[in-house]
């Protein structure tokens, strides 16, 4: 089993403020997708992003979490049972779950012991879904493209360097982690939002690589980054589209994918 690695829990409020909600299109197609809608199981679950979003489709959610930090932090509801505990620990009895999630944390779990705990607890038919989202696009219009170009040249020059080697499955949408599954079609689907400069910043001041990146090399390089951000997106209260194409892996659990994972 390997360790667990914390990037998160030191700045779970943050997380909790500024990481974006999951769109209603995603929880719609899993929920009709799972064989019931008694229990859903949200694994590496953060601050409830998506937790409480399953909430409203499912009699009950256990959300869990490694970090005890983010569960500490996390969004409450009514329907919604925050555990800290490791994802291949759920808790929860044999053959009693419909729908198991993964968003945004599949890259960090030991797959094995957890792909072991899902056959466990799935009931007949359940289903199970990776969902991660990379790099995001500020709007593509003429007077917006200024704002994206900042913000990739910071991703990938500045900050490149000081993203956890798991980063590259988030970057290749999952497809390189096993997936011993029977794949069921997903659609084509995106969070957007509109944002203030303000909220992006503090969405960017989530990521893993800028804590350590700033452990390294100071701040300098980053509040560089905030400088030109602001020179190009202009008024800060002015709020601009901001998409994040998400990426799914989704299967049925008990059906086995014939051929590579």
């Amino acid at each position: 089993m390997s360790a667990f690695k914390d990037h998160f829990s030191a700045n779970s409020a943050g997380y909790a403020a500024h990481r974006p909600t999951y769109p209603a299109a995603l929880v719609d197609f899993l929920t009709d997708a799972a064989p019931g809608r008694d229990l859903a199981l949200d694994v590496g679950c953060g601050t409830g992003q998506l937790s409480t979003r399953l909430a409203e489709r499912f009699a009950q959610v256990v959300a869990t979490d490694a970090s005890a930090g983010q569960i500490a932090a996390a969004t409450p509801h009514d329907r919604v049972r925050y555990r800290a505990t490791p994802a291949e620990r759920s808790g929860l009895p044999d053959a009693s779950v419909d729908l198991v999630t993964v968003a945004q944390a599949a890259h960090w779990l030991d797959l094995d012991s957890f792909y072991g705990e899902v056959r466990r607890v799935a009931r007949p038919g359940a289903v199970l879904a990776l969902i991660t989202y990379g790099v995001l696009h500020v709007a593509d219009d003429v007077a917006d493209a200024a704002a994206d170009r900042v913000v990739r040249h910071f991703y990938d020059a500045v900050i490149g360097p000081f993203w956890p080697p798991e980063r590259r499955h988030v970057e290749d949408g999952y497809r390189s982690l096993p997936f011993p599954f029977a794949v069921l079609d997903a659609p084509r689907l995106s969070i957007t939002v509109d944002w203030q400069l303000a909220d992006l910043i503090g969405y960017i001041e989530t990521w893993s690589a800028v804590r350590a990146a700033a452990k390294v090399v100071g701040r300098g390089p980053i509040e560089t980054f905030h400088a030109a951000l602001a020179a190009a997106w202009g008024d800060p209260s002015a709020a601009k589209r901001v998409s994040f194409p998400l990426s799914l892996r989704v299967g049925r659990v008990g059906a086995v994918r014939v051929g590579p994972g």
